[in-house]
């Protein structure tokens, strides 16, 4: 299942978990397309649960994506905190290569929030 829901106070919720199907990696993907488009300030949570994984071509269209949008990104962009439940650590450091906002990987939905909170664009 892949949701992408804009909140109150600039965030956007990314979810990409079970239950899986078909169409999730196509609607991963539109997700990305239209946070990359999104004009208005906003912080990410992005929560992946389960273990969903992209195929080789959507792994390449992911990485085309962070490589196209990356400008807009840091213009819009003030933080992105990823769930990621028994994440080993090493995601933190990819993703804070990436980007100049700032970075952190989570266990929970709670702790994401938590993190995010400092950094909205709107305060609630």
């Amino acid at each position: 299942m892949v949701h992408l829901e804009a909140e109150p106070a600039g965030i956007l919720t990314l979810r990409f978990g079970p239950p899986y199907a078909e169409d999730d990696e196509p609607a991963y993907l539109a997700a990305l397309k239209a946070i990359g488009v999104r004009e208005q300030p906003f912080v990410l949570l992005a929560i992946f649960g389960g273990r969903g994984r992209l195929s080789p071509a959507g792994e390449r269209a992911q990485a085309l994506w962070f490589k196209a949008t990356r400008r807009q990104l840091e213009q819009r962009c003030r933080a992105l905190a990823i769930v990621r439940p028994g994440d080993p650590g090493g995601s933190a450091a990819v993703f804070s290569r990436l980007w100049a906002f700032p970075v952190a990987v989570q266990e929970t939905e709670a702790d994401g929030r938590s993190f995010l909170a400092g950094h909205l664009p709107v305060r609630p």
